[in-house]
């Protein structure tokens, strides 16, 4: 059972890893927060993928099981934005596993049973059993059978919600892997590059044309002598629908009220510890000063590098004597107070070895302090301490080194054994518990003494107090009764404030607006209210926020106010163009359009690098209308017509169209196993075309 639940804890703490690895090319990570309305505020599905529903109670299960990997990773539990883009990550990784399992299935793409038994018993770094310590030889390293057939057999007479998750986060995720691998690798043994197609961009790369032509930039014709109205922005758009689809969503506008620190805060903060300085001075137990007066820098009996000091005293501290003090100077936010309580050389690196005995389910710590103990009176009664590493010592990373950890500088180490490093001679030795448990430490040499500091910090850090947060609160609810977006920006202009303008839809599932992270209650309110509707006013971050509602978007086509950003370049450009040409008139030549306009007759090509399969024109840009024309032999015998490019309108005449010589069999061989594998690295974009087909209804607005 203590195997189960080790390989339980192991596993959920590479799940998210292994997923990772599973969607890495193909998922975005984009997804919002939210849900909301067909099903009901109470409904139990979150959403649907083609019709296939994804409950709410598995949902919850999935990102549970992912906030706890967090806990086991790092320590700490998911908080803030961590929460919203874990759920992001959970909903991804949902909505991908049902399209992908749903389209592999199609083709009998699945992982069989024998495949995961196999698996199970594997090196495969997707297998979880391998983080698993305990499952490997001793000797080899490597899984050993029966110790793996031992563990699955355990793992089978589990029942219910125990199965349940060790299915979730073992085995579901080698499935997915595997099944993309398979997907993906399959897709990729049908990239193919045929001959016809080898013979088609060969002629069109041997092909060159020499031409002439006159460029007329569209700079030639001020911005403000052309006008787009809204009804070119519409004609474009209905023309050009694709371009200009649209999440519904909201924009917003924003005042912002500042809670943080006020000028007198910080002037409170620095005369407390000024009224300090003559104490801490004369008092003889810096400890216990530091603690008693509630220090946010807490008292540590060491010696520091004077190069690891805070930047402000690290070139001061030298100068002063044992028994002074410092400040108060500012750093990170904290009024601080040092004390120089000692000076020494100390080295800036150390070099040493140690034996790690872990504490955990072989060893309980008292039984993991003994062996670590009767290791260290053995080293010092001379046995062979690269032979004890080798032996004893769970860490991986050197114990076939002797346990040699080389050369590290100060603050490398946790605490306590960078503590021991640097605290003692070469030659010490002993046992220091740590984190990771108890390790044999031996020092073999230190380098480049250099002056070390031992310092008490007292620090204050500098918060708002109660009276500039309630001033702050006082003039945001002040700003939340104004009654329209008006009224508000008069208020934030008397106030010496502007309006924050977000230039960006906010979408329902969106937890953040514009710098304003943790906006989550902000984005649900949005969605409730309705167009120059005033927020109440909103705690996020260091700020009281007053939001107004200025514009409500529907899902489909973009409207002319906000696709014009998009296109206004574009039909103002082809207005240009129009006046261009009538000022040309019909059927110019090159002179003329040179004379019209005082622009040079250019000339490009003649070096044989104006190929079909070119992007730019040499000094002018990319200009794919002018590179095709190049290549029409009616333009040989007359002036083309005027060409719309994208810098500028284009007059050009071919002067001639030749041929390079013929690759070499050797060449064309090289050129189809670079096109080849240049299709199959593009086939990343699998998933997006399977999603961009399906039906997908994201609910969690109404959960979340």
């Amino acid at each position: 059972m203590q195997i189960i639940q080790s390989i339980r804890d192991k596993g959920a703490a590479v799940v998210i890893g292994v997923i990772a690895l599973s969607l890495i090319g193909f998922i975005l990570m984009d997804a919002q927060q939210g849900g909301g309305g067909i099903f009901g505020s109470f409904s139990t599905t979150i959403g649907k993928v083609d019709g296939e529903t994804i409950e709410l109670t598995e949902f919850n299960k999935k990102f549970e099981e992912a906030e706890d990997a967090q806990y086991q990773r790092t320590g700490q539990r998911l908080g803030g934005t961590q929460i919203y883009q874990t759920r992001d990550q959970v909903w991804n990784q949902m909505v991908a596993e049902r399209l992908l399992f749903k389209e592999a299935s199609k083709i009998g793409i699945t992982l069989s049973s024998k495949e995961l038994n196999y698996l199970l018993y594997s090196e495969d770094p997707v297998n979880p059993l391998t983080q698993e310590p305990s499952l490997k030889d001793s000797l080899t390293g490597k899984m050993d059978p029966v110790k793996v057939k031992k563990a699955l057999d355990n793992i089978k007479k589990q029942k219910g919600e125990m199965r349940e998750k060790i299915q979730r986060q073992l085995i579901d995720p080698m499935e997915l892997n595997k099944v993309v691998s398979k997907y993906s690798a399959l897709l990729s043994g049908g990239a193919y590059y045929p001959t016809w197609m080898l013979d088609a961009d060969e002629s069109n790369n041997k092909s060159f044309s020499n031409i002439s032509f006159v460029n007329i930039p569209y700079t030639e014709i001020s911005d403000s002598a052309v006008k787009v109205t809204d009804e070119d922005v519409k004609e474009y758009v209905a023309k050009n629908k694709e371009l200009f689809k649209q999440e519904a969503g909201r924009f917003i506008s924003y005042i912002s009220f500042s809670q943080k620190p006020s000028l007198q805060d910080s002037s409170s903060v620095r005369d407390a510890l000024n009224n300090l300085k003559a104490a801490f001075t004369v008092d003889s137990n810096a400890k216990v000063f530091v603690t008693s007066n509630q220090s946010v820098i807490e008292y540590k009996d060491q010696y520091t590098p004077q190069n690891k000091l805070f930047f402000v005293i690290k070139d001061t501290i030298g100068k002063m004597p044992v028994g002074s003090v410092y400040g108060p100077y500012i750093e990170n936010n904290n009024f601080i107070l040092a004390k120089v309580l000692g000076k020494k050389e100390q080295p800036d690196s150390v070099k040493a070895r140690h034996i790690l005995v872990k504490t955990g389910e072989q060893l309980d710590d008292s039984a993991a302090k003994k062996l670590a103990d009767s290791i260290l009176t053995a080293v010092k009664s001379g046995s062979s301490f690269d032979s004890l590493a080798a032996k004893f010592s769970q860490d991986e990373s050197n114990k076939n080194k002797g346990g040699d950890l080389g050369y590290f500088s100060f603050g490398t180490m946790v605490p306590e054994f960078n503590d021991f490093c640097f605290g003692n001679q070469a030659g010490s030795k002993d046992v220091v518990k740590t984190s990771f448990g108890y390790h044999v430490i031996e020092i073999t040499g230190t380098k480049n003494p250099s002056p070390a500091y031992k310092i008490a910090y007292l620090a204050k850090e500098v918060i708002a107090s109660e009276e500039t947060i309630n001033k702050a609160s006082l003039d945001a609810t002040r700003a939340s009764s104004m009654k329209d977006r008006q009224s508000l920006e008069k208020l934030a202009e008397k106030s010496g404030l502007s309006l924050t303008k977000n230039s960006s839809l906010v979408k329902e599932n969106d937890y953040s607006v514009g710098a304003l992270q943790e906006a989550r209650s902000l984005v649900r309110w949005a969605f409730d209210a309705g167009v120059g509707d005033i927020s109440e006013s909103f705690s996020i971050g260091d700020q009281f926020v007053v939001a107004v509602v200025d514009k409500v978007v529907s899902e489909g086509t973009q409207d002319a106010e906000t696709a014009k950003p998009g296109c206004e370049v574009i039909i103002r450009n082809k207005k240009k163009a129009e006046q261009i040409s009538k000022k040309l008139g019909d059927n110019p030549t090159l002179e003329k359009a040179s004379s019209a306009y005082n622009k040079t007759i250019l000339n490009a090509g003649a070096d044989s690098t104006l190929t079909f399969s070119s992007t730019v024109i040499p000094n002018i840009g990319m200009e794919q209308k002018v590179v095709g024309a190049s290549f029409n032999k009616e333009y040989q015998n007359k002036t083309s017509p005027l060409i719309e490019g994208t810098t500028g309108v284009f007059v050009l005449k071919v002067n001639s169209i030749q041929k390079k010589p013929a690759e070499s069999p050797e060449m064309r061989a090289e050129i189809a196993k670079q096109k080849t594998s240049s299709m199959r690295s593009q086939n990343g974009g699998w998933y997006e075309a399977l999603k961009k087909q399906a039906k997908i209804v994201d609910k969690r607005f109404d959960h979340f």
